[in-house]
């Protein structure tokens, strides 16, 4: 029986994917194997010693501690792409929204009063101040060519628009995806000197912080659009809001409300929707928990932040997965130590990322724990375990 604690409101859909004869669920345990988690802030709170997998259901992990949990032998997943059509319906609306000036004209139809003869006047006569201009033929920027800023890129050609992208780390599937005729810019700079709308998908780090500046934004166009879905502090918002006032940028839209953003006539704020839909949460939670479950079950792991990429079908065989610093060495002390259990390996597989090694291992029989605790001595291993039963 596994234990899973959740930390937020994890969607049902995703809940219902972890069998209950197999794993307890709730909000309150004590040693738990994993946590999902979404919005909670775990740096703050005391993570158990038991706890061998994180599952992030959403795509950012800001709010995790990444580096300490590595250092422990505990996998971080998240869920990249699963709100991936939320966030691309989002920018779509927000670029319509800042092109047309809805929100203005929005804010200017609710404060009208009196008739409705004398309303519609009012519109006539009001509606001029609104005039905005239509997106085919303009060119948008994407900064982020991963699961979301494909589709952004993708749909917003087929509105008619142009696209320039920029990814220097564009895996080779998000560019089979990407439309063939999305112009690769050379940098940042190329990019925004040649967009009309910039849109940010990226994951906010020492690098991408105030990634957009006063400098950056004057090589952008006269009367261009910024848009931020992504991560507050991306762009530096007291250099948009000062573009703004000078008229060098048209709008500023972004999902991170402030006081300093939220009342300016040309800043639109959202309250951090852009994951905010039922189909969003629930795609996030169903795939965490299946990674979640997957790697309690079998080792095996699929889109972590901080684990290589590992999968290797059961075939039968007693199952061990260890979890150790990458260094020489580790894979020939850990099957020694199983040689002279009299322990033979079915199948075997090793994978690295960084400084951090998992190594699958199927064996012709249970090994013994004083095998176990032989492996889990050595220096440098961090984890051993039998995913799916004892050893």
């Amino acid at each position: 029986m596994y234990k899973i604690q959740t930390l937020n409101n994890i969607a049902v859909a995703g809940l219902n994917r972890l069998p209950r004869e197999a794993f307890e669920v709730a909000s309150e345990m004590a040693h738990p194997d994993a946590v999902l988690v979404r919005s909670a802030n775990m740096h703050e709170i005391e993570i158990p010693s038991t706890v061998k997998a994180i599952g992030r259901a959403g795509a950012g992990v800001n709010n995790i501690p990444v580096a300490r949990l590595t250092s422990r032998g505990v996998v971080v997943f998240n869920a990249p792409g699963a709100n991936a059509n939320a966030v691309k319906e989002l920018v779509l609306a927000g670029m319509l929204l800042a092109a047309r000036n809805i929100g203005q004209a929005w804010q200017f139809a609710r404060g009208l009063q009196g008739e409705d003869e004398a309303i519609h006047k009012a519109v006539e006569a009001g509606k001029k101040q609104f005039v905005g201009f239509e997106l085919p033929g303009r060119t948008l920027g994407v900064v982020g060519l991963g699961a979301i800023g494909v589709r952004v890129a993708n749909a917003a050609r087929a509105l008619g628009m142009r696209v320039v992208g920029y990814d220097p780390t564009i895996t080779v599937q998000r560019a089979w995806q990407l439309a063939s005729d999305v112009t690769p810019a050379r940098g940042i700079d190329d990019l925004l000197a040649r967009s009309d709308f910039v849109t940010f998908h990226v994951p906010l780090t020492d690098d991408t912080r105030h990634m957009i500046n006063a400098d950056r934004i004057r090589q952008m166009p006269k009367r261009s659009v910024l848009l931020n879905f992504s991560r507050a502090g991306i762009i530096d918002d007291e250099a948009a809001v000062a573009a703004l006032d000078e008229g060098h940028l048209y709008a500023y839209v972004c999902d991170f409300p402030s006081n300093r953003l939220k009342d300016h006539p040309r800043v639109i704020t959202l309250p951090h929707l852009g994951a905010s839909t039922a189909e969003a949460e629930e795609n996030c939670a169903v795939m965490v928990a299946d990674q979640v479950r997957d790697y309690l079950e079998t080792g095996n792991v699929t889109n972590s932040v901080n684990f290589p990429e590992i999968q290797l079908a059961p075939n039968g065989g007693h199952r061990l997965a260890v979890v150790n610093s990458n260094v020489p060495n580790m894979v020939g002390q850990i099957s020694t130590d199983l040689a002279e259990a009299g322990i033979n390996i079915v199948d075997m597989l090793n994978r690295s990322r960084g400084e951090i090694a998992v190594t699958l291992i199927d064996m012709d029989q249970p090994a013994p724990e004083s095998t176990i605790a032989a492996i889990r001595a050595i220096d440098g291993v961090l984890s051993v375990r039998c995913p799916g039963a004892d050893c």
